[in-house]
């Protein structure tokens, strides 16, 4: 069960990371952000099919760039993740 949420806890991250690349050198392409960051074209490609589908990036001929949503998103990122690192502190049986 835990390793289950550590996959996905690693796939969220990935998808971050894409995101912020993309955020950070719009427009990027695939290929670029593979060689970058490590990940298989099809990961950044299963990555950047989720933000687009969160329209947090749109697809272009010359690589993959914000949209408006992106801002308001970043914006309340920390605020978010702080509030799952919370609820997953409180799940802690040992206490």
């Amino acid at each position: 069960m835990i390793d289950k949420v550590e996959e996905e806890v690693e796939m969220l991250n990935r998808h971050l990371e894409v995101f912020q690349r993309v955020d950070d050198s719009e427009p990027i392409g695939i290929v670029k952000m593979s060689d970058e960051l490590g990940y298989a074209h099809h990961e950044i490609r299963y990555s950047l099919r989720l933000l687009e589908e969160e329209n947090l990036i749109d697809p272009t001929q010359e690589g993959a760039i914000t949209t408006d949503e992106t801002g308001p998103f970043i914006e309340t990122l920390d605020e978010q993740i702080d509030d799952v690192t919370t609820r997953l502190s409180a799940m802690n049986m040992s206490d």
